[in-house]
C-alpha cells in the first residue's frame, strides 16, 4: 500500500469523511452518509478503530497530529469478539441500503466487493475460531512483534514513548489472547501436536534472549540510531524498553509457553481441521473465503490433480532436452536442485549473492515490462531477507506492501535460512510472484484507483490476490519470453507451478479426505522434489491455515479462463495492457465479481470498437 498517495486520496471527497472520522470528529455526515462510499469508509473506519495495530500497519498518520493510535494495542477478549460480530451484523444490515439497485460504475462494484467481504467476515466470526489463534505462522506472537519492530516508525522521542508503552500493552494482549486459547483447550479445540512444538520454538526463541537482547529492545536501538539523541537518552529509552519486555512481556509469554506444553500432553498428530468441533463447516467456509468460488473440497482436489498431470509433462519434456530422462519428475529436480552449480552457498556472502542476483533480476524485467502493461507502479520494490528469528516457520518468500506514507516500500521477503532450498533456476520465479508484475503490481496499481472506498485499495481477497501472482509468472515467461534461452528457468518456473498446483491435492487431502500428515509429506515431497525441510514446512503450513494453498491455483485459473473469453470475443482488436489495467486497476475483488467485471469491459471494448468503426 503507497501511503503518501493515499493520504492525499483519502483527504479528497468522500475520503475525508473517513480520516475525520478516524480522528473522532464526528461531523453530520459521519452520521448521515451521502452514499455507498461513504458508508463503506464509516464501516471500515470502525474496524480499523477496534485494531490501533492494524492503523499502523496502513501507516497513514504515525506521529502526526492525527495519531492517537500509537501507543495503544486492540483487545483480545472474548466480550471484545462478541462486540465485534454485533457490530459486523449492523454494518451490514445498513449497507442494503445503499445499494445495489440504482448503482453504477465504480460505486457497484464497491456494493458487491464490501457486502461479498462482510458477508465473509460475519461467517468467520460466526464459526471462531476459525483453527486455531496462535500457531508457528499466525497469531499475535508473529503479526505483533512484526508490527512492533517494522511497522511502528520511531521518528523523535514521543513516538519513543509510545512504544514503550504498546511494550507494556503487549504483555496485556498475550494474556488475553492466552486466556482465548485456553477457553477453546476447554471446548475441545486443540492443535495438532506438530503445530504445537513448532510454535513452541517461535515462542521460546523469541522469550529466551535477556530482556536488554530480546528482539523489541534491540530493534529499538538500532531504529533510533539516525535520531539526534545523546548517548544518555538513548540508553534511558532502551532501560526502559528492557524493563517492559521484563517486567510485561516475558511473564506473559511464559504463561502462553506453559499453556502450550501442557496442551502438549493432551494432543495427537491428526493433522486436519476435521478434527475440531465445526470442523467440516470451518474448512467448508474456509475454503468459500480463499477461493471466492463456490467449489467444494473433492472438486478442487480433483482440480489439482488435473494439473499436476499438465504441468508433469511439461517439465519432462525440458527434463529430457537436458538429458535426465530417467527416474520420475521430482528426482529429476532432485538432481538439479542439488547440483553446487544451481546453488549459492549457506553462508553470509552467498545470502548477499543471492539478492544482487534477483535485483539484478528485477531491473532487467522493469526495463521490458511497459510492453505489456499499460501502467506501472510508482513505489519500488525492496528485496530483503526474512529475518532471522521467523525462519524456521517462515514461509520461502512474502511480500509485505508499502507504507502509504511512502515511508516504507514494498518489500519482498525472502527465506535465506538454507540457501540449499533456493536453487538458482527458481529464484527467478518466486521473485516475479512476489514483486514485479506479481504482488508489486497488485499492491500499487490498486492504489491508484480514484473514487472508491478505502477498502477497495487494500488487496484483500487471497484467489485474485494470489491467483494474479501466479497468473503474473505465466506473462513474464509466455508474453515476454524471460525464458527463452534459459530452460532450467523455466523448469522453475513449471516446478513453482507444479507446487500450486499440489497445494490444491495436499490442502483438500489433509482437511476433507483426512491424510496424516505423513501422507501430505510423502504426496507433496514425490510430486515437487523439494527439499524435506521445506515439504515439512509446507504441509505444517497447510494444517494450520486450512484453504489458504488453494487460493492460488484457483484465481490463477480463473484469470487465464477471462483472458481467454476476452482474446476469443475481441480477436484483434484484444490489447494485452489493457486487459491487465482492468484485473490490476480496479482492486482485489472475489473472482466471481471480477469476472463479472471482465465481462463488462469486453462489452465495453466491443461497444467503443464498433463506435469507433461507425465514424
Amino acid at each position: 500500500m503507497a501511503v503518501g498517495k493515499v493520504l492525499k486520496r483519502l483527504l479528497a471527497g468522500a475520503g475525508a469523511l473517513l480520516l475525520v472520522a478516524a480522528l473522532g470528529a464526528y461531523t453530520l455526515l459521519w452520521w448521515r452518509p451521502l452514499g455507498v462510499n461513504q458508508y463503506i469508509n464509516k464501516i471500515t473506519v470502525q474496524q480499523m478503530l477496534q485494531l490501533p495495530e492494524l492503523i499502523t500497519q496502513v501507516g497513514a498518520i504515525e506521529n502526526t497530529v492525527l495519531d492517537f493510535h500509537s501507543d495503544k494495542l486492540g483487545s483480545y477478549t472474548q466480550e471484545q469478539e462478541e462486540r465485534s460480530l454485533a457490530s459486523l451484523l449492523e454494518m451490514r444490515r445498513g449497507l442494503d441500503r445503499y445499494g445495489p439497485e440504482g448503482l453504477e460504475g465504480q460505486d457497484y462494484w464497491s456494493w458487491k466487493i464490501a457486502a461479498w467481504f462482510f458477508d465473509d467476515l460475519i461467517k468467520r466470526a460466526e464459526l471462531a475460531p476459525f483453527g486455531y489463534r496462535v500457531n508457528q505462522l499466525s497469531g499475535v506472537n508473529i503479526q505483533l512483534p512484526a508490527m512492533l519492530t517494522d511497522a511502528h516508525k520511531i521518528e523523535g522521542e514521543k513516538s519513543i514513548r509510545r512504544y514503550v508503552k504498546r511494550l507494556h500493552e503487549f504483555g496485556r494482549v498475550i494474556d488475553e489472547t492466552t486466556q482465548r486459547v485456553q477457553d477453546d483447550r476447554e471446548a475441545g479445540i486443540l492443535p495438532p501436536d506438530f503445530i504445537v512444538d513448532k510454535t513452541l520454538v517461535g515462542l521460546r526463541a523469541f522469550a529466551d534472549p535477556a530482556p536488554a537482547e530480546n528482539l523489541l529492545v534491540t530493534s529499538l536501538d538500532r531504529r533510533m540510531a539516525d535520531l539526534d539523541l545523546s548517548d544518555e537518552q538513548m540508553a534511558a529509552y532502551l532501560g526502559d524498553a528492557a524493563a517492559a519486555v521484563e517486567s510485561s512481556v516475558l511473564p506473559a509469554y511464559g504463561r502462553l509457553i506453559a499453556l502450550f506444553e501442557d496442551m502438549r500432553l493432551e494432543t495427537d498428530s491428526r493433522a486436519g481441521i476435521w478434527r475440531l468441533p465445526k470442523g467440516e463447516a470451518i474448512y467448508a467456509a474456509a475454503l468459500r473465503s480463499f477461493t471466492t468460488t463456490d467449489l467444494t473440497a473433492d472438486e478442487i482436489h480433483e482440480l489439482g490433480l488435473a494439473e499436476i498431470a499438465r504441468i508433469e509433462a511439461e517439465m519432462d519434456a525440458i527434463l529430457i532436452d537436458e538429458g535426465l530422462s530417467e527416474g520420475t519428475v521430482a528426482e529429476r529436480i532432485g538432481i538439479l536442485s542439488a547440483d553446487p552449480t544451481n546453488l549459492f552457498s549457506n553462508d553470509e556472502e552467498g545470502r548477499l549473492e543471492m539478492i544482487a542476483y534477483l535485483e539484478e533480476l528485477d531491473l532487467a524485467l522493469m526495463d521490458d515490462i511497459g510492453n505489456y502493461f499499460d501502467t506501472l507502479p510508482d513505489d519500488a520494490l525492496e528485496i530483503v531477507r526474512v529475518p532471522v528469528y521467523a525462519e524456521q516457520s517462515s514461509s520461502t518468500g512474502y511480500y509485505v506492501p508499502a507504507a502509504l506514507d511512502g515511508s516504507r516500500p514494498g518489500r519482498f521477503f525472502l527465506n535465506q535460512r538454507d540457501t540449499a532450498e533456493l536453487p538458482r533456476f527458481a529464484l527467478p520465479t518466486l521473485m516475479y510472484h512476489e514483486g514485479s508484475p506479481g504482488h508489486h503490481f497488485q499492491s500499487a496499481l490498486g492504489q491508484k484507483m480514484e473514487g472508491v472506498p478505502f477498502l477497495r485499495t487494500v488487496p484483500l481477497f487471497a484467489a485474485h490476490v494470489e491467483g494474479w501472482a501466479l497468473y503474473g509468472e505465466r506473462v513474464v515467461a509466455l508474453d515476454m519470453g524471460v525464458y527463452e534461452d534459459d530452460p532450467l528457468g523455466n523448469l522453475g518456473r513449471l516446478q513453482m507451478e507444479l507446487f500450486r498446483a499440489t497445494r490444491l491435492a495436499v490442502d483438500t487431502g489433509i482437511h476433507a479426505r483426512r491424510w496424516s500428515l505423513q501422507e501430505a509429506f510423502d504426496f507433496l515431497k514425490a510430486k515437487t522434489g523439494l527439499p524435506d525441510g521445506r515439504v515439512e514446512r509446507e504441509v505444517e503450513r497447510y494444517a494450520a491455515n486450512p484453504g489458504q494453498a488453494t487460493a492460488y491455483k484457483t484465481g490463477q485459473l480463473a484469470i487465464i479462463q477471462m483472458r481467454k473469453d476476452a482474446e476469443a470475443a475481441l480477436g484483434e482488436r484484444f490489447d494485452l495492457g489493457a486487459f491487465h489495467d482492468a484485473i490490476l486497476m480496479n482492486g482485489a475483488m472475489p473472482l466471481g465479481i471480477l469476472e463479472e467485471l471482465i465481462d463488462r469491459w469486453i462489452a465495453d471494448q466491443l461497444t467503443e470498437t464498433s463506435k469507433k468503426e461507425a465514424s
